[in-house]
């Protein structure tokens, strides 16, 4: 049996033998330079960059929260301050059965149902990664049960915070607004204003009033601190500190005691006043009835709360002095005068014969003057004080709603008067021009006849006619409204600066005419005699009733036969002394009836503690049923 003997090649093994290790070592070297490489990108080439990272990682930065300015009146008396105190807070993300816990923590901390709510409102306004309140301002005894279980609670921990507080309360809530918990859209706002860095830290921001109108003053400067941490992210010391800078302090326009005054003189009633130093612009009280409790919203408001402040049928979430609108009614009567005198349709001495009713040339329709049988004979001062309708419809239609429309809005009807406010709305008021593009239909000769008297498409605000009447009691030099008086930085107070005022270059006889009639309105004879009754000053107003339902025509009003709510609005505004004004005064009562029985006397309450210094006793209510007093 033949075998088959192989010969080995040994060269050739050799061969490749030296070949794999050539390879392989070439591999080694290659990839020996690679790792040299990369350890020269990121040792050398980016050094900056992974020393920085290192940097972070050791140290932390951590923002620093300015202290609010505080919000005082015009004599030193504190709207709204801050106070510091405990809240026990939970972020969502780190706790893994949230009503569990909340039912744990409620063993060691009061937790109220109110409570449960605020939170799970805030919950579902808020990132789950954000740490929500569920209890604040806790006691030093709930500190300290929290901080002996503090281990068993991740998630959960008590932090030091400022509050912010408002001691007048619901007094001082539309003017003054309030802060509230920054959410989803106040971000977007500060981002779109590049002020979102200043904002690190920060869990609160004005949400209405002065509050949000002075937010960027108010707030101040964030800063930080740079903080040394261990591996487990705890501090171990502080390397550096930028300390903040706290918002500027506002000193107001407001009169707090005026306000109070004012606010008592309402008692139960709804509705608004504004009271305005003629002679600068200044706003010495603000007052929309009812207000709400600030104080409510700053931790985030309960559902409650909320709901009976959202559905109450007297909506006092509703700002009235900016944001409501209403009829003037007669309380336009003396700009109507103004502007007769200044085209010439009227002169001061041309009489006008009133039977009770007004027809326009070729109608039956007549539109009836408040007195049943009329005033007789009437000039314009008489048609003033006694508030003739019948006078006022005629010269309406002969001056007619575009003139009507150019001079009043001189007086800052129809517009916004540009106090330092924000959401202040326009009121109406019409033209040919605006009908036509409101509702594609003609003006009519009897919508002129309607507006004459203040009603019909004329709406107002009681801002507006608050700064109308200071601008008549000024001789028709019209100083913009303010609240804001100075700002405090640094510890000096800065006067806030003001346009210059306009004037409106009436003739001074037209003026003093007017002024002349508006006080015997608070005479005998006049529609608000009991404004005047007894004082020593001279007081001018006017008196003015809005309807807020349509009376049918030949049908009589009469408040006794409709409900509360259905009854005519009370209007008075004012001015005194009336030589020398040194206030001037807007009052609405809604569904007060007659502006002489009710909306007068709160105006004289005002005077007499401005002007005498006299502490007003609690006014009675005035129950109006149709009385004989009227506008």
């Amino acid at each position: 049996m033949n075998r088959r003997v192989e010969i080995r090649n040994h060269q050739r093994e050799i061969y490749y033998f030296r070949l794999r290790l050539a390879l392989s070592l070439g591999f080694v070297l290659v990839m020996l330079f690679i790792l040299l490489g990369r350890f020269v990108y990121l040792q050398v080439v980016r050094h900056n960059y992974f020393t920085t990272m290192a940097e972070n990682n050791r140290i932390s930065v951590v923002p620093i929260v300015p202290n609010r300015g505080l919000i005082l009146d015009r004599n030193g008396v504190v709207l709204a301050h801050n106070f510091s105190g405990y809240t026990l807070e939970i972020t969502p993300s780190k706790v893994d059965d949230l009503d569990d816990t909340i039912n744990q923590l409620s063993k060691l901390v009061s937790i109220q149902p109110r409570d449960r709510k605020r939170f799970k409102k805030l919950l579902a306004e808020n990132h789950d990664f954000e740490s929500l309140p569920i209890r604040s301002r806790l006691s030093d005894e709930e500190v300290a049960r929290f901080a002996a279980q503090r281990y068993r609670f991740p998630g959960v921990e008590i932090k030091a915070r400022l509050f912010r507080e408002y001691p007048f309360r619901e007094e001082t809530s539309h003017l003054i607004g309030y802060v509230g918990r920054i959410n989803d859209k106040d971000i977007d706002q500060l981002e779109e204003d590049d002020l979102l860095a200043n904002y690190r830290g920060s869990d609160y921001i004005g949400k209405a009033g002065i509050e949000q109108s002075y937010e960027r003053d108010l707030h101040g400067t964030t800063g930080f601190e740079q903080v040394e941490v261990d591996a487990g992210g705890r501090g171990v010391r502080v390397l550096s500190r930028t300390p903040p800078v706290s918002g500027n302090s506002l000193e107001l326009t407001l009169d707090a005691k005026l306000q109070q005054v004012a606010e008592q003189a309402f008692g139960s009633y709804r509705g608004a006043l504004v009271a305005i130093d003629p002679n600068n612009g200044e706003v010495l009280a603000f007052v929309s009835k009812p207000g709400y409790d600030s104080n409510l919203f700053i931790d985030g408001i309960d559902t409650d709360s909320w709901d009976a402040l959202n559905n109450s049928p007297d909506v006092p979430l509703l700002n009235r002095v900016l944001h409501g609108q209403y009829p003037p009614g007669s309380t336009i009567k003396p700009f109507l005068a103004l502007a007769g005198l200044y085209y010439g349709t009227r002169t001061a001495t041309q009489t006008v014969s009133d039977p009770g009713y007004f027809t326009l040339p070729g109608s039956s329709h007549l539109y009836r003057d408040w007195k049943s049988g009329g005033h007789g004979t009437v000039d314009m001062f008489r048609a003033i004080q006694q508030s003739c309708d019948t006078y006022f419809y005629g010269l309406a239609n002969d001056m007619g709603i575009d003139n009507m429309h150019s001079f009043l809005s001189r007086f800052g009807f129809g517009k916004k008067t540009g106090i330092d406010l924000e959401g202040e709305l326009s009121g109406l008021l019409p033209s040919q021009e605006w009908k036509e593009k409101r509702y594609h239909q003609a003006w009519y000769p009897g919508d002129t006849i309607s507006a004459g008297i203040g009603q019909g498409y004329v709406l107002v605000t009681p801002m507006q006619l608050a700064y109308a009447t200071a601008t008549l009691a000024n001789d028709g030099v019209a100083y913009r409204p303010h609240v804001v008086k100075a700002i405090e930085r640094d510890g000096h107070e800065t006067p806030v600066p003001q346009p210059p005022p306009i004037d409106l270059h009436l003739k001074p006889e037209d003026i003093a005419l007017v002024k002349r009639a508006m006080v015997a309105v608070t005479k005998p004879g006049g529609t608000a005699v009991s404004a005047s009754a007894g004082a020593p000053y001279p007081i001018a107003g006017k008196t003015g009733t809005a309807q807020v339902v349509t009376i049918k025509q030949g049908e009589k009003y009469d408040a006794s036969q409709l409900s509360e709510r259905n009854r005519d609005h009370a209007w008075f505004i004012a001015f005194a002394p009336a030589d020398k004004p040194r206030l001037a005064v807007a009052v609405l009562v809604e569904n007060g009836g007659h502006g002489g029985s009710t909306a007068a006397p709160i105006a004289r309450k005002l005077f007499d503690y401005y002007l005498l210094g006299k502490v007003p006793q609690p006014l009675p209510m005035v129950q109006d049923a149709g009385g004989a007093e009227h506008d």
